[in-house]
């Protein structure tokens, strides 16, 4: 299945959209049904101006629903579609590569897709706007790339391999 591209859109393994879908159903329920239990207890104690279990609560109210609201977002704008394998780096490939000059048992390995990915795969993610995702985009085994590092310093690097993530 061919992913999607477009501005805006954050490709998450479909192991990561699962639980953060559960996350989020927890969050709209069972959290949410609690905070308001608590608000209601703390509510009938009388005084609200100096209840602090009451204001402690409606501060958890407000991060939670804070909360429900950036994974909604982010899961309305999600696709695990699996990328294609044609060797070219996009979102949802694993990408292997060393610094020019390095030896090949010096390449390192990460994910390219959404930070929100990193508790759910075993290798490291990088960002496609990071500096070095974004200069791979497009890149193919073999290729040769430059970006500017963090630090301002031109860095090459060489694609040594391109794969498809798989949950």
């Amino acid at each position: 299945m061919t992913q999607s591209t477009e501005p805006g859109t954050t490709w998450l393994t479909r192991r990561a959209h699962d639980q953060l879908k559960a996350e989020l159903e927890n969050l709209k329920g069972p959290v949410r049904e609690e905070i308001v239990t608590r608000i209601s207890e703390a509510r009938d104690e009388g005084d609200l101006k100096e209840n602090g279990g009451y204001h402690a609560a409606r501060e958890e109210q407000g991060k939670n629903e804070g909360n429900i609201r950036l994974l909604e977002e982010l899961l309305l704008k999600a696709v695990s579609d699996d990328p294609d394998d044609d060797g070219v780096v996009g979102v949802g490939k694993v990408i292997t590569y060393k610094f020019e000059g390095d030896d090949d048992d010096e390449a390192e390995r990460f994910l390219l897709g959404a930070r929100e990915n990193e508790d759910y795969v075993d290798v490291d993610v990088y960002s496609p706007q990071a500096p070095l995702g974004e200069a791979l985009l497009g890149a193919s085994k073999g290729d040769s790339v430059a970006f500017e590092a963090p630090t301002g310093k031109t860095l090459q690097v060489v694609v040594l391999d391109v794969a498809p993530y798989t949950d």
